[in-house]
């Protein structure tokens, strides 16, 4: 059905459409769902890659930088999505189909602790054969004091600054998600992705899977020196994040949709057919 001409489903198809996807997600068998959880942290610990090696320009200024970033770095939503993973950030989302009864609470957490652990090992796991391929040492160097930059930058947030900056960044995925459902192409899903992602990069918010990559591997490329970023740090940036990722998405996105889609439009049904 075409809304104002676009040919895209509508927000109460859409809404209807994840929470669909949510009881295929929370069902996974075990295998699968880890499988698709590792690739997912390598796909986004690809786009940190990219948005790296663009960052690391010295000659490009600030807002460019970022934006360009930004851009690149939305590469790693457009293969989980596009080519199907798992990642812990989008299955906020499954808060959908829980609110309405199609999963159990032990489904949800099931799938959102399996699949956080995969991410983990996916990113972790890139940013050790990134260090072995000896990636950082591109543009003299500039690659890998990029990395350390970011993550010491990283570790060194405060636990409260941290956890809104995840807040946003999940709010803004989220919504990525959400538009991308709205499309019936690849083009379509793609150009859905790209603002909200590059928004949040380019706003310098925070993402736990992609901190599983930037930060394990500012730490094997730093010198170890007292100002550089360890695992200590590692460990107390993704608490916060992680927190405030899950705020972002499953309470500011997918929550707020439900109540719309499954409550608020239906008060004035259950009014009529109660009088």
């Amino acid at each position: 059905m075409e809304v104002f001409g676009f040919d895209a489903y509508s927000p109460k198809e859409i809404a209807a459409r994840i929470e669909g996807v949510g009881v295929t997600k929370a069902r996974l068998p075990p295998v699968a769902m880890v499988m698709l959880g590792v690739a997912a942290g390598g796909f986004i610990g690809l786009g940190a890659l990219y948005y790296t090696l663009i960052v690391s320009d010295p000659s490009l200024s600030f807002a460019p930088s970022r934006v360009l970033g930004g851009v690149v770095f939305s590469m790693g939503l457009i293969l989980v999505v596009v080519a199907g993973a798992e990642l812990f950030t989008g299955n906020n989302f499954l808060v959908m189909a829980w609110a309405n009864g199609q999963i159990t609470s032990g489904q949800l957490l099931r799938n959102w602790l399996v699949v956080y652990i995969a991410n983990a090992f996916g990113a972790i796991g890139l940013a050790a054969i990134v260090y072995l391929s000896q990636h950082g040492e591109m543009n003299h160097g500039a690659v890998a004091a990029q990395y350390v930059k970011i993550a010491a930058a990283k570790t060194a947030l405060p636990f409260w600054e941290a956890f809104f900056k995840g807040v946003l960044c999940n709010l803004l995925v989220c919504l990525a998600v959400w538009l991308a459902m709205a499309g019936r192409g690849v083009t379509d899903k793609i150009l859905a992705l790209v603002f909200p992602i590059s928004a949040f990069v380019a706003a310098g918010f925070e993402h736990c899977v992609a901190n599983m990559y930037f930060i394990p591997l500012g730490i094997l490329l730093s010198d170890g020196g007292p100002a550089a970023p360890d695992w200590w740090g590692f460990a107390a940036n993704l608490l916060p994040v992680t927190l405030g990722n899950i705020v972002g998405g499953s309470v500011m996105v997918a929550a707020v949709y439900y109540l719309i889609y499954n409550w608020a439009l239906k008060v004035p049904d259950r009014e009529r057919s109660a009088s």
